[in-house]
């Protein structure tokens, strides 16, 4: 990788943090006001307390606020995610076909309809894996009839664990796959897409046992949880443009 990969790592960084919020409050609001469903509402909190590295109270208490707002500010949430996803797709597009050696990026438009047919497969996805967990426990509440209430909050924690990780691998995939401006075999990127699924998991932890040493509290001070959502947002963006690479590498290596 060359060394604007910081660039375009930090470029996603920072589009994912402002597309974070709406998609995650978009998720809340379907699952507490359309879906009408306890369970998915309760799943989509836990899969927040697991994935934000630091302040997950603090986020989970000011999204559901948000939740509860005026209904026009949904829809300028939802109209903020339309418009920070494409920043979220068109800087990894660039840096993918720098990677894949494609000689041009797509146009503006032809980036905007690929960023938005992510986008929504992404919701999608995440859709799915939050009523499969939700479904089981919903199953495992049923067979029990009110018995083993820690047996069903460890099993739905398993199942939700299993979920979010396949719907993370899965995305890497259609990333890895869809994104770039030319022919990428899918049997080049699945193989990574697991990988770096598996390994975004271990960052994660690994970061989350860090923050202690990192101090961001001292240095930024009410900003520290601002910065360390952005730089673990960085960090993701580099594992996933690292992955991008080995694969096209090896692929570039046994064509030739």
């Amino acid at each position: 990788m060359r060394t604007e990969v910081h660039t375009f790592a930090f470029s996603v960084a920072a589009n994912s943090i402002l597309s974070f919020f709406p998609f995650v409050g978009l998720l809340m609001t379907l699952t507490h006001r359309v879906f009408h469903s306890r369970v998915m509402y309760n799943v989509v909190v836990e899969l927040l307390r697991d994935y934000l590295p630091a302040g997950q109270d603090f986020v989970i208490r000011n999204l559901t606020a948000m939740m509860n707002a005026r209904h026009r500010v949904q829809i300028v949430s939802l109209v903020i995610l339309l418009v920070t996803s494409s920043g979220v797709f068109m800087p990894l597009e660039v840096a993918l076909n720098r990677i894949w050696r494609f000689p041009y990026n797509r146009s503006y438009f032809g980036n905007q309809v690929i960023s938005l047919g992510l986008a929504l497969g992404c919701g999608v996805l995440a859709l799915l894996s939050i009523a499969m967990t939700a479904g089981n426990v919903e199953l495992m509440e049923l067979l029990l009839r009110g018995h083993g209430n820690g047996f069903i909050r460890l099993v739905g924690f398993l199942l939700m664990k299993v979920f979010a990780m396949t719907t993370s691998i899965a995305i890497f995939f259609l990333i890895y796959w869809l994104l770039p401006n030319g022919k990428v075999p899918a049997r080049a990127v699945l193989p990574t897409a697991v990988i770096i699924g598996l390994l975004s998991e271990a960052l994660k932890y690994a970061y989350i046992l860090a923050l202690p040493w990192l101090n961001f509290q001292e240095v930024y001070g009410p900003f520290a949880l601002s910065v360390s959502m952005m730089f673990w947002a960085f960090l993701s963006g580099l594992l996933l443009l690292a992955g991008a690479n080995l694969s096209a590498e090896e692929h570039l290596r046994r064509a030739l």
